[in-house]
C-alpha cells in the first residue's frame, strides 16, 4: 500500500479520470504524499493505512448506471475528511440521501463560480472563481445536513460540503490549470481540513525507497535494464545507492536505439559511475523478429516478450560468470523496472481500474508466468519530473537526468508501418539532426520531447532537376509538465526551416517534412 506510511498523506480513489493523475501531482506539489488506489478500496484498509484524507476522483460513468463503479460507503463514516471531485461529489451525495440525475444543460468548459460565506474549502479566495467545468450529470438534490457551498448559474450545488463529518464536493476540477486558482482549494482541503504536514520531499523519498528496496531484496540479487534514459538511469542510481553490487545493470542493444547510444550509456554508467554492467547485442535478433509486422500493439509487445527472453539468457549467463570466478552467493531473483506513474494509467486496466485503454506500456502489467523474477519498481509512485528531481540528488548527471523521454520500444514506434534497416537508417539521421538542431538553438531543455517519426508515406519531389519518390518524415515537439497531457510547442519558423532543409538535403530517402500541431489529448505524444 502506501509508500510513506511515515508521513503524512492524501489517498485518491481513482474512478477512471483522465485527470487523477493531475490531481495526484497536485497534492505532492503542497509536499504531502498521494497515492492513487482502486475505487473499490474497502473501508478497513483504508482504516488501517490511516491516511490524513481522501479525494474521490472523477469518472466517465454516471452514477445511477447499474456497473458505474461504487466506493465502499463505509468510507464516509471513518471521520477521515474526504473531498469528492465531479463523479466523486455525485457519490457522495447518491450514498448519503442525495439525488443524481442527467442534466439536460451540460456544462464543459469555463464557467463563474460564486461562493457562499464561511467555507473552509473556499477561505481566503474570495466571492468569485474562475472554473473548469466536465460532467453530464448534476447533483439535484442535497444529502441530510449538507448545505451548498457554492453554486454556477445552471448549478444551484456546485459545491456541498457537511462540515461536521468532514465531507466535501465539488462539481468542477480544481486540478487542472483551467481553475487557476483550484491550487488554493486543494492546498485548504490539504491543510485547512485534513491538516497535512508539509513532509514529503525527494530526499526523503530516496531515503524511503532505499529502506524499501532493502526489505524488499534483502541479499539476493537484482538485475536491471538499462536502457541511458532518464527513468532506468535513476533507477540505477538508487539501486546502487541501496544495495551497492547486489545490482547489476543488463543493457541491451536491441537495434531500435538512437544514435551512438550503446557507446554513451557504457561510459557513464560502466567507467564513470562504477557500477556493474553487461552488454547484450541483441540487435540481430530483434530486428529479424519485427520483419513483417505493423500493428503497433504487436510491435510493442513482441518487443516486451523478446526483452524477457534477452533478460533469462543474460542473467544465465551472468550466474556462470560467476560460479567461474568462484563467485558464491545469492541468485539474481528480482528484476528492477523504471515504471513510473503516467505508465501506470495509460496500460491496460488491471484490477478493475474503471478508466479507457489508450495504448499498453512493454514494462507494466505484471510479469509473465515463464519469466523468474520478481519485480522491484521504486519509482513507479513518480511523475517524470520527480524522477528528474531524484536523478539530480543523486548525483546524475544534468546530460542524463535532463534527457528527453524515450520509449521503450525505441524507434520501433516511431516508425509506422513495418520497422526495417533502411527505415532504422533514415529515421536515425532523421532524429539525430533534430536533437542537434534543438540543442544548438536552446530549446532541447525548454521542451519535453522532440523527435521525427518515419511516415508510411511517399511523395513526389523534385530534386536537382529529377522527380523523387522518397518518404516523409514528421517533426513531433510539444511541451508538458508530466506527460499526462500535452500541446505542441510554437517553435520559430527559421528553427523548423533548418531542421526541414537539413534532414531533405543530408537524409537520402526523405523529399519532404511535416510538423505535427496535435495536442494530448486528443492525440498521444508518441504516433504509435
Amino acid at each position: 500500500m502506501s509508500t510513506a506510511s511515515a508521513h503524512s498523506k492524501i489517498f485518491i480513489l481513482d474512478f477512471g479520470s483522465q485527470y487523477t493523475q493531475v490531481i495526484a501531482r497536485r497534492i505532492r506539489e503542497c509536499q504531502v504524499y498521494s497515492e492513487i488506489v482502486r475505487f473499490d478500496i474497502p473501508a478497513a484498509e483504508v482504516a488501517a493505512a490511516r491516511p490524513n484524507g481522501i479525494v474521490l476522483s472523477g469518472g466517465p460513468s454516471s452514477v445511477y448506471e447499474d456497473d458505474a463503479p461504487q466506493i465502499d460507503p463505509e468510507i464516509f463514516s471513518l471521520g477521515i475528511p474526504v473531498l469528492g471531485i465531479c463523479y466523486g461529489m455525485q457519490l457522495i451525495a447518491q450514498h448519503l440521501g442525495g439525488r443524481v440525475e442527467y442534466s439536460a444543460r451540460r456544462e464543459y468548459g469555463p464557467s463563474m463560480l460564486h461562493i457562499a460565506p464561511g467555507s473552509r474549502l473556499f477561505e481566503g479566495i474570495g466571492e468569485q472563481l474562475d472554473i473548469w467545468n466536465s460532467h453530464g450529470d448534476k447533483v439535484s438534490e442535497l444529502p441530510p445536513a449538507f448545505r451548498a457551498a457554492a453554486h454556477t448559474e445552471n448549478s444551484p450545488y456546485a459545491a456541498i460540503e457537511e462540515p461536521a463529518k468532514h465531507l466535501y464536493g465539488l462539481q468542477f476540477h480544481p486540478e487542472v490549470a483551467h481553475t487557476p486558482r483550484g491550487k488554493e482549494i486543494i492546498q485548504n482541503f490539504v491543510y485547512g481540513i485534513c491538516h497535512c504536514a508539509m513532509d514529503w520531499t525527494m530526499g526523503s523519498f530516496i531515503d524511503d525507497a532505499c529502506a524499501r528496496v532493502r526489505r524488499q531484496v534483502g541479499e539476493e540479487k537484482v538485475v536491471l535494464g538499462l536502457s541511458g534514459g532518464v527513468d532506468s538511469s535513476v533507477v540505477a542510481a538508487l539501486l546502487h545507492k541501496a544495495i551497492g553490487d547486489q545490482l547489476t545493470c543488463i543493457f541491451v542493444n536491441n537495434g531500435l536505439l538512437r544514435e551512438r547510444e550503446e557507446e554513451m550509456v557504457q561510459r557513464v554508467f560502466g567507467a564513470n559511475f562504477h557500477i556493474k554492467l553487461k552488454y547484450v547485442d541483441a540487435s540481430e535478433r530483434f530486428l529479424s523478429k519485427l520483419r513483417g509486422i505493423t500493428d503497433p500493439e504487436q510491435k510493442r509487445k513482441l518487443i516486451g516478450n523478446e526483452f524477457i527472453d534477452v533478460f533469462q539468457h543474460a542473467t544465465a549467463e551472468l550466474l556462470e560468470e560467476d560460479r567461474a570466478a568462484g563467485v558464491e552467493g545469492h541468485s539474481y531473483r528480482f528484476l528492477a523496472q523504471g515504471t513510473l506513474y503516467p505508465d501506470v494509467i495509460e496500460s491496460v486496466a488491471i484490477g478493475g481500474n474503471p478508466a479507457h485503454v489508450i495504448k499498453s506500456h512493454h514494462n507494466v502489467g505484471g510479469l509473465p508466468e515463464k519469466m523468474h523474477f520478481e519485480l522491484v519498481e521504486p519509482v513507479r509512485q513518480l511523475f517524470k519530473d520527480e524522477v528528474r528531481d531524484a536523478g539530480l540528488q543523486l548525483g546524475l548527471p544534468k546530460e542524463i537526468v535532463y534527457r528527453q523521454p524515450f520509449p521503450g520500444p525505441g524507434l520501433a514506434v516511431r516508425i509506422l508501418g513495418e520497422v526495417t534497416d533502411e527505415r532504422l537508417r533514415i529515421l536515425r539521421e532523421a532524429d539525430t539532426i533534430v536533437v542537434s538542431e534543438m540543442k544548438a538553438s536552446d530549446w532541447y531543455y525548454r521542451v519535453w520531447q522532440s523527435f521525427a517519426v518515419l511516415l508510411p508515406v511517399r511523395s513526389v519531389g523534385v530534386m536537382g532537376d529529377q522527380r523523387t519518390y522518397e518518404n516523409t518524415i514528421a517533426i513531433r515537439v510539444v511541451e508538458s509538465q508530466d506527460g499526462m497531457t500535452a500541446d505542441w510547442v510554437r517553435l520559430p519558423y527559421e528553427l523548423l526551416a533548418r531542421i526541414s532543409t537539413r534532414v531533405i538535403n543530408e537524409v537520402k530517402g526523405v523529399n519532404r517534412v511535416c510538423y505535427d500541431i496535435s495536442s494530448k489529448p486528443p492525440s498521444t505524444i508518441e504516433w504509435e
